[in-house]
């Protein structure tokens, strides 16, 4: 009866290997992606010393002269001169120690050595993917056991909601809802800053990208509304419209959301400090090395420029 090996050592990854086998050495990693380099910029003046990421938001109140709501007039004789006033707030937010050991023994080392697939470095590339994944899930949405929330729930933001979902709307209707998002961060800006970044869910990314607007059937309407909407117009740069898989179902009800801001670390930016680890730890035959780091929550300096809308 023809057996095959199941005394695998899945630490080290080594495997029985027949004479009439040919074995790919490629090492085929679990399928993930993250993209929260791509929607954030960091914020990195931060250490591992630190436990909370702060800034100060500035307020300023004058009152006009002769009329407390006007412009500020004065006369020749004027004795009394209004002043300014000033209001700095702070804000807050944790900064949370992450880590992870990875261990090994001596002969599972040099097992794996032997046959091509180093079981240190394996473990660093996994350790490396979960910080990833973390930091994509805290960047994005937060986390409910440290209370603070990510770039597409903040309770900052009042959500707008769609007239109807992307995969009844035509072409038309869908630019007139992204316009309508845009024009919303704008209006809350004081018509300061438009956004130039929209974020939406997977789906409908693909259907936008596979939406005609031409009818010579030569431009799609995700190449369409790059040049096609007041964040092109009022910016001078295309408008930045990017997938995200956490927008699917974040929206009030678990509904789909879109997010429109402009990815500057002036506006939003997340704190985090990078990697590091310490000397190697030998425990008889086990060689253990820690790596730790600490992530933020999202800073949102102005809220106004950020915008939902819900139910697309």
């Amino acid at each position: 009866m023809m057996t095959f090996d199941q005394a695998t050592i899945d630490s080290t990854g080594a495997f029985l290997v027949g004479e009439l086998e040919r074995l790919d050495q490629t090492l085929n990693m679990p399928l993930v992606a993250y993209t929260w380099s791509r929607d954030v910029q960091l914020r990195e003046d931060v250490s591992i010393a630190d436990e909370i990421s702060s800034f100060t938001q500035s307020g300023f109140a004058a009152a006009g002269a002769p009329a407390s709501n006007g412009k500020n007039w004065l006369s020749k004789t004027a004795t009394a001169i209004p002043g300014i006033n000033v209001d700095i707030g702070k804000q807050g937010f944790p900064l949370s120690l992450w880590g992870m050991e990875l261990g090994w023994t001596l002969p599972e080392l040099q097992a794996s050595v032997q046959v091509g697939r180093p079981v240190d470095s394996q473990k660093y590339e996994g350790m490396q993917l979960k910080w990833n994944m973390d930091t994509d899930e805290q960047v994005y949405i937060g986390d409910t056991g440290l209370g603070v929330n990510g770039l597409l729930n903040l309770s900052q933001v009042t959500p707008t909601n769609a007239t109807k979902t992307f995969a009844l709307s035509s072409a038309d209707e869908m630019r007139a809802a992204i316009n309508t998002l845009l024009t919303a961060g704008w209006v809350n800006s004081g018509y300061s800053i438009v956004p130039g970044d929209l974020l939406v869910p997977p789906e409908q990314y693909a259907l936008m990208a596979s939406t005609i607007v031409s009818t010579a059937g030569n431009q799609s309407l995700l190449t369409y509304l790059a040049t096609n909407t007041i964040a092109y117009h009022q910016n001078g740069r295309p408008l930045n419209i990017r997938p995200v898989k956490w927008a699917k179902g974040t929206g009030v009800g678990g509904t789909d959301r879109m997010m429109a801001y402009t990815n500057d670390k002036k506006f939003v930016r997340f704190p985090m400090v990078p990697l590091m680890s310490v000397p190697i730890q030998y425990r008889g035959i086990y060689q253990l090395v820690t790596y730790y780091g600490k992530l933020g929550a999202v800073e949102p300096v102005y809220t106004e420029t950020l915008a939902y809308m819900d139910g697309i």
